[in-house]
């Protein structure tokens, strides 16, 4: 029988998914077992099916084929259930029979997708945009490129993605009581990132009490998925029903195969791409380091030849002797030398580094970027990453501008102070007054030909990108000055359109003061403690 109800189960703890909950409901349905007998129709007779027939012994009648016998499934809120089995054992037959017995419960590759607006928008427009997005990149769409395309655009792994965080969504939204259900569930996918989205999954329907039946012929993702009942089918109307127990604190599957290594500025040139800000300029680079996906080798299933057959543990099978392991990157996060001076820097240290370049050099680094493969986003490994990597720079302080910051806590959550967000200087918003007075937009599409028409807007564009590159990199008069002015465009309205978040963190300290909130106002006494420190530091010094 089929049963409805709530699930007593706990919520997990916070990862990378929606924030939006789902009331529970103590409703409970009961449905009688699924039963499916069908005739098998047969093609127009000709002299071929007569040929086949005769030879095979079979017969020119249509015959009743049972898909699906006497088949129990239990559904409840907060809990999946994963539907396996060989083509054609009945998985989308099941799907069907669960639709019809409940009112409003939807398959995933049925639901309707606006054609006309970005993904962005389509998910779920009364979802906040950090919502959005968190929903988007737990279903494997963590480019933010992919974010402002429309559905049409996509690719047919991407529509199935895009189908899937609508459907969780309008679930959600609408707070619906019937089972979600997804027809070849990631079987079109790479297998690391059906991983990755199982293992989101999860978490999504735990935390927000969902009912979701998946229907699959990969049972590779049943470790990330953890679903709570397995049913295998294997045709003729046989299943067997396994009842789970799943782990209170879900683990990635891959991630015992994860290592972090040092890498180089090389291994960023090929990994740049999948970064939103790939133009960005990374200044003087002091530390790189990658998380690598250390595939191992097959094991060896039998000896070599001439003996018998029995092999050692750590003998390596013929056909796999020249290959190497993989080793691909999915994670790396470079950390370059920090600007001279920082507002937000001295905010948060007192004044400790200002007019100091020597102390700079000495003691502080910047993360400049960190950038995980799209394929496993959502899963935790940019806090990973950034955690692990922090004690390995060597310096006291590391701090960061994020302009992901507002929407992707991930700095936070690896061990670093949030400041606050950095505001635009007073040239900067000199610079957009001057636009401003001349009618040119940065946001609008014809912005690059202004620059490229007028003086006076390529002079405008020029002197922010200029102190921009004077504050990383040392320089970059001769630069601006040979810059197409399509990337000079693109360079403004990265300084000006966002407004990054301030992070720092200091070794040996679990947490530094939020000076944002307190306005950089200090009592005398905070003062006369922090003079009181520095001048014991230089002493000791």
């Amino acid at each position: 029988m089929f049963l409805l109800q709530n699930s007593k189960r706990d919520a997990l703890e916070a990862a990378d998914t929606s924030s939006v909950t789902a009331t529970a409901t103590s409703e409970k349905e009961i449905l009688p077992p699924i039963r499916v007998v069908r005739s098998q129709a047969l093609g127009k007779p000709s002299r071929r099916t007569a040929e086949v027939a005769l030879g095979f012994g079979l017969s020119n009648r249509a015959n009743e084929v049972v898909l699906l016998d006497d088949v129990r499934i239990p559904i409840e809120r907060g809990s999946i259930v994963l539907i396996t089995g060989p083509s054609g054992s009945g998985k989308s037959t099941a799907l069907s029979e669960i639709q019809s017995r409940f009112a409003v419960a939807s398959l995933v590759h049925r639901v309707a997708f606006p054609r006309d607006l970005a993904l962005i928008d389509a998910v779920e427009p009364s979802a906040s945009t950090h919502d959005a997005i968190a929903l988007l990149t737990s279903c494997g769409l963590g480019d933010a490129g992919i974010w402002i395309r429309s559905f049409d655009s996509l690719s047919e792994g991407e529509r199935f993605r895009a189908r899937l965080a609508r459907a969780i969504a309008l679930q959600l939204r609408d707070q619906v009581t019937a089972p979600l259900l997804c027809d070849e569930f990631c079987s079109g996918l790479h297998r690391r990132l059906a991983k990755c989205i199982s293992f989101n999954l999860r978490k999504i329907v735990t935390r927000n009490s969902l009912a979701f039946v998946a229907a699959t012929s990969n049972e590779d993702v049943i470790a990330d998925l953890q679903p709570d009942v397995i049913v295998r089918l294997s045709g003729g109307g046989r299943c067997d029903v396994e009842y789970r127990q799943i782990n209170d604190v879900p683990s990635l599957s891959i991630a015992r195969r994860l290592r972090i290594e040092r890498g180089s500025k090389r291994d960023y040139e090929a990994f740049a791409a999948m970064h939103y800000r790939s133009t960005d300029e990374l200044g003087f680079v002091d530390k790189v380091f990658v998380l690598r996906d250390c595939t191992c080798l097959p094991p060896f299933q039998g000896g070599t030849k001439g003996d018998s057959g029995k092999g050692t543990k750590n003998e390596i099978a013929p056909q796999f002797a020249a290959r190497k392991p993989r080793r691909d990157i999915l994670g790396i996060v470079v950390y370059s030398h920090a600007p001279l001076e920082s507002s937000m820097r001295n905010r948060a240290t007192d004044g400790w580094f200002v007019r100091n370049p020597r102390r700079v050099n000495q003691q502080i680094r910047i993360l400049r970027r960190l950038v995980i493969h799209p394929d496993v986003r959502g899963c935790g490994l940019g806090q990973f990453l950034v955690r692990k990597s922090l004690p390995k720079v060597g310096v006291k302080f590391v701090e960061c501008l994020a302009a992901m910051g507002e929407f992707n806590p991930v700095f936070e959550r690896a061990g670093m102070t949030r400041v606050g967000q950095v505001e635009l200087s007073e040239r900067q918003r000199a610079a957009m007054d001057a636009l401003k007075s001349l009618d040119v937009d940065p946001n609008a599409a014809e912005f690059a030909s202004h620059v490229a028409c007028s003086p006076q807007v390529r002079h405008i564009v020029a002197r922010v990108v200029y102190e921009w590159y004077a504050a990383t990199t040392g320089g970059g008069r001769r630069r601006v000055e040979r810059q197409s002015t399509e990337f000079l465009a693109q360079l403004f309205r990265g300084q000006i359109g966002t407004k990054p978040v301030y992070y720092l963190w200091e070794r040996g300290k679990r947490q530094i003061v939020n000076t944002s909130k307190r306005q950089n106002k200090f009592t005398r006494r905070e003062r006369l403690t922090a003079e009181t420190s520095r001048s014991r530091h230089s002493a000791a010094v």
